[in-house]
């Protein structure tokens, strides 16, 4: 398994956040990784994400939402084509550090056969990552 991990504070309430993270159409405003996410951020929607690295094409995919803990956490799961053959899941994860900041953290965690095949794309995707402005 390969994962990548990157984290901002963010001078805003936990509710803040959330309410940005999971308001989909914004995320052309202040994602520059995520260009588009369409569907409902509820555990088992299936969603519409379209991605673009900074150094790369954009790719469309549809992941399945597996946890949606408001103030928390939102995660979902993406695969390529099968289970078991490139399966990333992602997480945003808000952790409170005051009333009016938190720790905001993404990541992914990527398993499957084709993992090793696809090491340059994940380097691109973490570079995506740190391109995040402050959600507030």
């Amino acid at each position: 398994m390969k994962q990548i991990h990157t984290e901002i504070t963010i001078q805003a309430p936990a509710q803040r956040v959330w309410e940005l993270l999971t308001d989909f159409p914004s995320y052309p405003e202040w994602n520059p990784f995520v260009r588009r996410a369409i569907g409902k951020p509820e555990v088992g929607e299936k969603l519409e994400v379209l991605i673009q690295p900074p150094d790369g094409r954009g790719m469309t995919f549809r992941p399945i939402v597996l946890k949606a803990e408001p103030n928390q956490e939102l995660r979902w799961l993406g695969r390529l084509i099968i289970p078991g053959l490139f399966d990333g899941e992602h997480f945003f994860m808000i952790e409170p550090l005051d009333e009016n900041s938190v720790r905001f953290i993404q990541g992914e965690n990527f398993s499957g056969l084709l993992v090793p095949l696809f090491s340059g794309m994940l380097k691109s995707t973490e570079r995506g990552f740190r391109r995040y402005e402050p959600l507030a």
